[in-house]
């Protein structure tokens, strides 16, 4: 592997040299899989995405310069799958299993374009909507996350001398570097690089990936990141996310239905991907409404991943319901992803080690940790709370509640709606960092 010297490029780059999104491969894996299934069963749902600041603090419009966010937004629309990523999506073989990607969805895959885009400006904040058929518009939402955190990252580091950027690399590398050490103590660990969306820069994530492979081993089981799966030969990890039941629930004709829908989506995946890659995303409206309506058959999937819940809290609320259904914990799997960091890992996997199957996604904490390694006093490196969501489908709009309110996204009333038809039991809010 050649690696880049990340501080002489980024003192030299402009974007040309370094198109913030050089590849549509470069998104996390879990797109592609429920894209798959998108275009198979809702190819004729329209849904609109839009990006959502939740550290509003930050305002965005005033750190990163309108025409560099065009300029970046136009270059990925102008991005095509190339022969090679489509004989190695087609080829591999991904969680044991060959061709999971169909010969049809391949060639439709290889005229595909993002869609154009919305972007305005109110109040320090950009407003930026993609509207369209949700086959288009879902894959937007990696690389609008992708280019507006390197952005706001290059914003940071711009005007800072050769040497400064040196520094500033070379503690964050040293800072990385001691979080493996405490992690090669956990024998038993197994841990994914889950940073694309968050991260500080395509750069950065790869060298990430690179150390945490030599240092952590057979440790580290590969990055969602598929463009740099490939690149690095490893594991594309991912299943599926909270905007399969937003958009469901959205489309319900019923309160009945939109109670079902977490359930339909799961049955949904369960059918077209044969019963692999069963992995429950359960807190899109709230964990506790999820195990409580929850069929007995859902016990039988893999594992699951609580993704709002504290790890300890919501990991055992899951090992109870499991053990209520007649299933063995140990048997079953779970896999920690919300703002892990080292601490949180170590405390997670001392606590459930033996007791359950774990693995453990590293985001944010892993690929955007600069906070206090620049040599002066500079503001714009701390990682913010950036998203972006399923805001409307067929016109209808989208919710997720979370177990922490404070990651609800949606209308402020359809909120409130969803909240007295799921229920507020086991939500709790926290500060939302990352």
């Amino acid at each position: 592997m050649i690696f880049t010297d990340i501080a002489t490029r980024t003192y030299n780059h402009g974007w040309r040299l370094d198109p913030i999104v050089r590849s549509l491969l470069d998104t996390d894996f879990y797109k592609l899989l429920m894209l798959q299934m998108i275009r198979g069963l809702y190819r004729d749902v329209d849904v609109t995405f839009s990006l959502i600041n939740r550290t509003a603090s930050v305002r965005l419009a005033d750190v990163i310069d309108e025409g560099e966010l065009r300029a970046h937004l136009d270059h990925a629309r102008t991005l095509r799958f190339s022969q090679k990523e489509l004989i190695w999506l087609a080829g591999n073989s991904f969680y044991g299993r060959k061709q999971i990607f169909e010969p049809d969805f391949m060639a439709w895959l290889a005229d595909f374009q993002l869609p154009d885009y919305e972007l305005t400006k109110e109040d320090g904040q950009y407003r930026l909507s993609f509207h369209g058929p949700w086959t288009h518009t879902t894959m937007w939402e990696i690389p609008a996350l992708s280019i507006v955190n390197e952005l706001r990252s290059r914003a940071a580091v711009r005007g800072m001398g050769r040497f400064a950027l040196d520094i500033l690399y070379a503690r964050a590398k040293a800072r990385l570097w001691e979080k493996i050490e405490r992690l090669q103590r956990l024998p038993d660990l197994r841990l994914s690089d889950f940073g694309t969306r968050r991260r500080h820069g395509f750069l950065w994530q790869n060298w990430c990936i690179a150390a945490l492979k030599e240092g952590l081993g057979s440790k580290f089981i590969g990055t969602s990141n598929v463009l740099l799966a490939m690149e690095n030969d490893l594991e594309a990890i991912g299943t599926n996310a909270h905007e399969l039941p937003m958009v469901l629930a959205a489309l319900a004709a019923s309160d009945e239905e939109r109670l079902e829908a977490p359930y339909r989506v799961l049955q949904d995946w369960q059918s077209y991907y044969s019963g692999n890659l069963l992995v429950v995303l359960p807190d899109a409206f709230g964990t506790h409404a999820f195990l409580e309506r929850a069929p007995s058959w859902v016990a039988d999937w893999t594992g699951f991943r609580p993704d709002s819940a504290p790890p300890i809290e919501g990991g055992e609320r899951i090992m109870r319901w499991w053990q209520g259904k007649g299933a063995d914990p140990r048997e079953k799997l779970l896999v920690f992803s919300d703002g892990m960091d080292v601490d949180a890992i170590e405390e997670a996997y001392r606590h459930f080690d033996g007791r359950v199957r774990l693995s453990f996604g590293w985001g944010t904490n892993l690929t955007n940790d600069f906070a206090g390694c620049a040599p002066d006093d500079r503001p714009g490196l701390e990682p913010i709370s950036l998203v972006c969501k399923a805001t409307s489908a067929n016109g209808r709009p989208a919710v997720k509640l979370s177990d922490n309110p404070a990651k609800a996204t949606g209308d402020r009333q359809e909120i409130a709606r969803y909240v007295r038809l799921f229920g507020e039991s086991g939500r709790a809010e926290r500060q939302v960092k990352v």
